[in-house]
């Protein structure tokens, strides 16, 4: 079989305070949404902004530091993969389905009294921190604006 490979990366913020829950096996599962946004210029040159939400879930203990760490508006670096699920629909009988990403590493990037509370601090299953708060994820985003003048084309 060919290499595959299912991998998502997102900067944004959380849109609601995480949803905390625990299987009956004990596992624990954070479920909540981030926000990304794109600015780009609409056919008549002005610039316009679309926003599009992400549902996102996590497990075991990247689930425990969601839930003690991350609250609405905390700006998050995360990455994972999609899983995308289905079922018939009980009222009518439709098969429907959901798409999430399933997070594998994140990194906390919201310093104190940006949308919460928490410092600089990088959490992930690897134990690698993917971005430094003082490094700043603004610069980063600032820096990868492209406008038309930087296409050789």
């Amino acid at each position: 079989m060919a290499k595959s490979v299912n991998k998502v990366i997102l900067l944004g913020n959380v849109g609601k305070d995480p949803e905390i829950k625990v299987t009956a096996s004990g596992v624990v599962v954070a479920t909540f949404s981030i926000a990304t946004s794109e600015r780009f210029k609409d056919k008549t040159g002005n610039w316009q902004d679309r926003t599009e939400w992400h549902n996102l879930v996590a497990y075991q203990r990247t689930a425990e530091i969601i839930r003690d760490y991350v609250k609405k508006g905390n700006k998050l670096y995360v990455e994972g993969r999609l899983q995308t699920s289905s079922w018939d629909d009980k009222t009518t009988g439709q098969k429907r389905y959901k798409t999430e990403i399933i997070v594998s590493d994140l990194s906390l990037l919201s310093g104190r009294g940006e949308g919460g509370e928490g410092g600089s601090s990088s959490y992930a299953k690897s134990n690698t921190a993917s971005f430094d708060q003082r490094g700043g994820a603004e610069d980063f985003s600032q820096s990868t604006e492209i406008t038309d003048d930087d296409i050789p084309f």
